[in-house]
């Protein structure tokens, strides 16, 4: 009974979170409602017995918001100062997002366990009873290994298109040219002087 009432509970708060990423105005929100949606969903996880993809989901992806959150406001040329200067205003949407969260915690904790204090077999049990890392590692490196070597690749090639879209080019900033450094020759590199005794390079 109280699984079925955290399934519930996370999956409201799942749906919420995630409209109000696309909905809000403000990307500071948005990314506040994104890490919440994410630790719901992985909340889900857990009650599903996919411990491995829950802590996936809380290692990868909440790690990458803040990367994610930085590119935004490169793009975006977000006023650093104003955004401090209105850092008090973000206090009460992430106070009440932060008790969300160790809420959905104390539920998930509490739901996972039974009465006699086994966890709670909500997921179908394998007859050759192994962990969840080797199922999924027996499955992405055997049946689909070339679908998972093209996602990799795809994702490299977002990141670099990410770099280059947030790259700016500015005036007077030194930067290295390789192809001038290795075709230059010793008379662009090497200049003799034929300095005197008791004169300098004046």
């Amino acid at each position: 009974m109280l699984a079925s009432i955290a399934f519930y509970v996370l999956s409201a708060i799942a749906v919420i979170s995630a409209l109000a990423v696309i909905t809000v105005r403000n990307p500071v929100h948005s990314v506040l409602f994104l890490i919440l949606t994410f630790f719901t969903s992985a909340g889900l996880f857990v009650l599903l017995g996919a411990e491995f993809l829950a802590m996936l989901l809380v290692v990868v992806y909440v790690g990458a918001v803040a990367v994610l959150f930085l590119f935004v406001v490169m793009m975006l040329d977000v006023d650093f100062a104003e955004l401090k200067q209105g850092f008090l205003s973000y206090m009460p949407i992430g106070a009440i997002i932060a008790l969300a969260l160790f809420s959905e915690l104390a539920l998930v904790a509490s739901a996972s366990m039974s009465a006699q204090g086994a966890p709670i077999a909500i997921a179908p049990e394998h007859a050759n009873e192994i962990t969840n890392a080797e199922a999924i590692g027996q499955v992405l490196y055997t049946d689909y290994l070339l679908v998972f070597q093209m996602a990799g690749l795809v994702l490299f090639v977002a990141m670099i298109g990410a770099i280059v879209l947030t790259l700016r080019h500015r005036p007077g900033v030194k930067k290295q040219d390789i192809a001038a450094q290795v075709g230059r020759k010793r008379s662009e590199g090497v200049e003799l002087k034929d300095i005197r005794p008791g004169q300098g390079l004046g």
